[in-house]
């Protein structure tokens, strides 16, 4: 599944927010979307539509699947700074790709990390950050062996791996189950991923499943374990019986 002699090759893309990404010969794909961006991305799919649900906790955990280069743990915390936020978070991230996550601290992020520098530093040298507000584990290794191992229980899911075509065990309907093992009950979950096959592994997992739209974004998707108000919720059951043929992920097509 994986290719481990193609890993160290990478190549620099710069998207269309101007921020940079990497397009990753081992996946062939870039690890942002160039039409939304990196930062904007982050921002957009992942950070924003998670804290306007979990706006009124004092603490979260987070599950960022995979850390990649840190966009989304790292605008979490810049989004957290910029408004002034008073969340004490704990991330947890899986990623398998040691030498991506050592060079982190030479890698050019936007401006808006500035604030932040030093944590990534010590996140590339140490793999791990602390201090009163911000927690932040780097879980070296396959996501798929470190996910049911974990007991810490989540508030928040970036469901951010490489897309189901060229990663597809991190999608498929036992991998959510895995991740809904480790949830709390009224954990939610964001997403780039529209497609059927998924929002149904979510589905039978117990998750509604809802869209969310931004400002110049592409719409993405909204997991949750609870009914939310003022999203568009999508009815799966209704969506079966237009497409019978649809069909969740499944490890076994891929083993």
């Amino acid at each position: 599944m994986y290719d481990e002699t193609l890993r160290a090759q990478k190549e620099l893309i710069l998207c269309e927010d101007g921020t940079n990404t990497l397009y990753s010969k081992e996946f062939d794909e870039p690890y942002h979307s160039t039409k939304d961006g990196a930062l904007h991305e982050s921002l957009e799919k992942y950070v924003k539509p998670a804290f306007s649900l979990k706006k009124n906790q004092e603490k979260l955990t987070i599950l960022d699947i995979c850390f990649g280069l840190g966009y989304n743990s790292f605008a979490t915390l810049y989004y957290i700074k910029k408004y002034n936020l008073k969340t004490k978070v704990h991330i947890l991230s899986p990623e398998f790709d040691e030498e991506l996550i050592r060079s982190l601290d030479t890698f050019a992020y936007p401006s808006e990390f500035k604030e932040i520098k030093q944590i990534v530093k010590m996140i590339s040298e140490e793999l791990y950050y602390e201090d009163e507000q911000f927690k932040i584990e780097i879980l070296l290794g396959d996501a798929r062996q470190s996910i049911p191992k974990m007991k810490e229980k989540i508030d928040i899911i970036y469901q951010d791996a490489f897309s189901p075509t060229h990663n597809p065990l991190l999608w498929t309907k036992e991998y959510f189950a895995d991740i809904r093992a480790i949830c709390h009950d009224d954990a939610i979950l964001t997403t780039y991923s529209t497609a059927a096959a998924i929002r149904l592994g979510l589905y039978e997992n117990g998750f509604y499943i809802f869209v969310h739209r931004a400002e110049m974004m592409r719409y993405s998707t909204v997991a949750s374990l609870k009914m939310l108000d003022g999203l568009e919720y999508i009815d799966m059951e209704l969506k079966k019986v237009r497409n019978a043929e649809a069909r969740s992920m499944r490890d076994a097509e891929y083993q």
